[in-house]
């Protein structure tokens, strides 16, 4: 069965490049200058998709919840409502950033964290929706953004495979064009609880679709080993600098850190390659130094019937394979042979009784 995937400029399946998406989020820090700063950056190391995040503030959050007292070191806001409005880009400049990122080459999306974001996203025609974690049992919201017919990408950290199979079965229903991702909601997240192994599992429960993986964990090591489990998609939060004020700077990755990761990323795709065993041409050369042949260990006669202590193992390896050594073995030389001289199955006369 196929898996495969067509977002915005790229199909994605078992065999196509990763699709590398930088999750902006909000270390724009509400200004959209910045926000395209992260563009190019985020353009230049390679990246296919820049990301942010939609949310009806007033909507989504409680009265209690919005006023609620948010004085840290990360605030935007006084209350945690304020905050949230602070970050959050409007009409026009999503707009604009849609615009900006076409002319840079790249995919523009966001994840709608509520019916009403995801209705704004809809009316901007985002190519593609993401689904958090945090929304993976909000069937209502899935099933609302499976209906725009395009491609939505669910992570699933914070979620069991039952609450994965329910999202799976009610997005597919409506809309076949979906990707799930292995996630673990730590910010950022241990080592030990980032579970990648559930890529594979995910890939034996789900064998009809792209799986990926959404990562919050320090370094760039980590999406390499999701890539060779399966992964297909890949999600990095991106920053222009960590020590920027704001609680996703931390464990995002900085321009250098995102051109290595997918650097690597696609090093492992060609490394892997497609599992025959063949010899390449570069490897002749080596080969040829490295490798060893039969030679005469010592001054042979002609009619000499040889014997282990006549044969060596020498380099380079341009001549009769030790392979053969069965062959050579009991056999009678029909010429002459000076110690150090190559053996060959036409100077022997091969016996019937080969030594295996």
């Amino acid at each position: 069965m196929s898996r495969e995937l067509k977002l915005g400029r790229q199909v994605v399946n078992d065999d196509s490049p990763v699709y590398v998406i930088a999750e902006v989020g909000h270390n724009h820090q509400g200004n959209i200058e910045t926000a395209k700063e992260m563009f190019r950056q985020a353009q230049s190391c390679g990246a296919s998709a820049v990301k942010l995040q939609k949310r009806d503030n007033r909507g989504l959050f409680t009265q209690a919840a919005f006023d609620k007292p948010y004085e840290n070191e990360n605030s935007f806001g006084a209350t945690y409502g304020e905050h949230r409005e602070a970050l959050e880009f409007g009409r026009d400049e999503y707009a604009e950033l849609k615009v900006y990122a076409a002319e840079l080459g790249l995919d523009f999306f966001a994840t709608a964290f509520d019916i009403q974001s995801a209705d704004f996203l809809e009316a901007l025609e985002m190519p593609a929706y993401k689904i958090a974690s945090g929304d993976l049992r909000n069937l209502p919201l899935m099933r609302h953004v499976a209906a725009f017919g395009k491609p939505i990408i669910v992570s699933t950290g914070g979620g069991t495979l039952d609450d994965v199979e329910r999202a799976y079965e009610a997005v597919m229903a409506i809309n076949t064009q979906l990707c799930i991702m292995q996630c673990t909601c730590g910010y950022p997240v241990e080592f030990d609880e980032l579970n990648l192994r559930v890529i594979e599992a995910y890939r034996e429960r789900f064998p009809d679709i792209v799986i990926g993986y959404s990562g919050h964990d320090n370094g760039i090591a980590m999406p390499v080993v999701s890539y060779v489990l399966g992964a297909r998609i890949i999600e990095k939060h991106f920053t222009l600098n960590r020590a920027m004020k704001g609680t996703d700077n931390v464990f995002s990755l900085e321009p250098v850190g995102m051109r290595k990761m997918i650097r690597d990323l696609d090093r492992a795709r060609r490394g892997l390659g497609d599992g025959k065993k063949v010899v390449f041409a570069s490897e002749a050369g080596p080969v040829l130094k490295m490798g060893k042949k039969l030679v005469a260990a010592q001054d042979l006669p002609a009619g000499r019937r040889l014997t282990e202590d006549d044969v060596a193992v020498k380099s380079p390896g341009d001549g009769l394979a030790p392979v053969e050594i069965g062959r050579v073995i009991g056999a009678v030389t029909k010429v002459a042979l000076a110690k150090d001289d190559s053996l060959s199955l036409e100077q022997l006369e091969l016996s019937d009784k080969a030594v295996s």
